[in-house]
């Protein structure tokens, strides 16, 4: 079945927004830095934000590219994965991260960009486009392996560098029995966010 215009218009605009909020905020990291420019960089990719939305991009840019609906982000497991994924970012950036700070001007465009209108539009797209038939529970445990896998890269490195991106897993302040309990907090989330769009998608059935 050949996309769509509107469809395809919606694809255009969550690459362009993504990618631009991505660019934007590595910016922004850049001149505001108060390390050298590779610790800055390092730091920049430390980030499962910055890393999930770099993935909303690659994924609604491919979907773009390709006339037909097929290929690899056209895969029900796959697209629904990403969705998992950026709605995460922007939960746990709504409700627990945001108080935390209180950016301004063009970082404050970058923050809601990159945690709340990507997520949005992210949800939006899966839910009205998305091929989501025989979504099988089996796959949520490959689902896990994104974020498990950052959080051990996240760990090493911060056991080098004394560098963590958020402060729910900061070893150097919580301990690791502490920073280990707050991860299961969130993988418990990332379950109950893929039971739910599984659900959602086997009920839909595009």
């Amino acid at each position: 079945m050949p996309v769509t215009k509107t469809q395809r218009a919606f694809q255009i605009c969550i690459a362009a927004i993504t990618w631009f909020a991505v660019i934007l905020q590595f910016y922004l990291q850049i001149v505001n830095r108060t390390t050298e420019v590779g610790e800055a960089i390092i730091r920049f990719f430390s980030y499962f934000t910055i890393l999930t939305n770099i993935l909303v991009a690659v994924c609604f840019t491919s979907l773009l590219l390709q006339k037909k609906k097929e290929g690899f982000f056209h895969k029900p497991g796959v697209l629904t994965a990403v969705t998992v994924y950026i709605f995460i970012v922007g939960m746990v950036y709504n409700l627990v991260l945001r108080s935390q700070w209180n950016p301004q001007g063009w970082q404050l465009v970058a923050d809601n960009l990159l945690h709340t209108v990507t997520p949005l539009l992210a949800l939006v797209y899966w839910f009205i486009y998305a091929s989501t038939g025989n979504i099988g529970l089996q796959q949520l445990s490959t689902w896990l392996l994104y974020p498990l896998f950052y959080l051990v890269y996240v760990l090493i490195r911060g056991s080098f560098s004394n560098f963590y991106p958020y402060f729910f897993i900061d070893v150097s302040k919580l301990g690791y029995a502490k920073a280990f309990i707050n991860a299961l907090y969130v993988t418990g989330c990332f379950l109950l966010v893929s039971l739910l769009l599984t659900w959602l998608g086997n009920r839909k059935k595009v």
